[in-house]
């Protein structure tokens, strides 16, 4: 066929599907877990080749064995019927590990390590008076116990994470996993989050609005303090019943072992602060 085209002036066009299974295995491993479900639909062999354990191997992360070892549940590498299988699990089923003070999961499309901080597992100031905090189950929750704000004039929650325990070479995103009781109130003016590395120079990158736009107060029947017009980003429902609000971004150079740490704060107002309840901070790769 190469040869004829060659004869008839057209360009010589390769089949690839006539290569060893070995090497097609190769070349989809070098895409992304969506590419390699797309292969599927090219010819039986790229589905053999798509599907193998040798491609979903590379797309988990390189010690997954090791989370996986951490975790209290009772899932086990071993007990999938293929690497896909367990990809697929962990990206749709999160793990609980370190003692079920944070939640890990894998992004479906890349591949990326996701972890959920806990409540329990942030530095809250004053989380351990109850005067100001207090400690509840969630039926909603991943863990055991959330935190729920009573009362507070300093507002400061802090979270941080090894940078090591993050995929390299990636952008990701810190948002803050939480509710709102109905009469919620105090913030506004909004705290102010900062997400950095050890070292740099602290930086407030944004003020966050903790508050549902009107409309969607009404549907939840919250009621919020009005915040200013200028802020235009506003918390976003989740599937898991719980709201998350953007705190800021951080790229993931890799090859040190630093601390990745958030905050969020509102310590000048003097305004009394109630009604929040915080399930952690989630930390996932950004889209695109």
């Amino acid at each position: 066929m190469e040869k004829e085209n060659e004869r008839n002036g057209l360009p010589c066009v390769a089949d690839i599907s006539v290569l060893p299974e070995g090497c097609i295995s190769d070349i989809v491993s070098l895409t992304t877990p969506k590419d390699a479900c797309t292969a599927c639909a090219v010819s039986p062999i790229f589905r053999a080749a798509a599907e193998s354990n040798a491609v979903w191997e590379r797309f988990l992360p390189s010690d997954y064995q090791a989370i996986i070892s951490q975790s209290s549940s009772s899932l086990d590498s071993l007990n999938f019927s293929s690497k896909k299988h367990l990809y697929l699990s962990l990206s749709d089923n999160p793990i609980l590990i370190d003692d079920n003070r944070k939640c890990f999961f894998l992004d479906k499309l890349s591949g990326k390590k996701c972890y959920l901080l806990s409540a329990r597992d942030l530095c809250i100031i004053w989380g351990d008076t109850p005067q100001y905090w207090r400690w509840v189950s969630q039926s909603e929750s991943r863990f055991s116990e959330v935190a729920e704000l009573n009362y507070v004039w300093w507002f400061d929650i802090r979270g941080k994470i090894s940078t090591s325990m993050l995929s390299r070479k990636t952008n990701y995103a810190a948002y803050l996993v939480f509710k709102l009781r109905r009469r919620a109130s105090g913030f506004n003016p909004p705290p102010k989050a900062s997400v950095g590395t050890t070292g740099g120079v602290e930086d407030y990158k944004q003020t966050v609005r903790l508050g549902l736009p009107a409309r969607e107060r009404r549907q939840q029947h919250q009621i919020v303090p009005s915040l200013p017009q200028q802020h235009n980003s506003h918390p976003k429902q989740r599937k898991d019943g719980w709201l998350e609000i953007k705190l800021g971004e951080f790229f993931n150079e890799g090859g040190e072992d630093d601390q990745l740490q958030i905050r969020l704060m509102e310590v000048e107002a003097g305004i009394v602060k109630s009604g929040l309840i915080v399930e952690g901070i989630e930390i996932r790769p950004t889209k695109g």
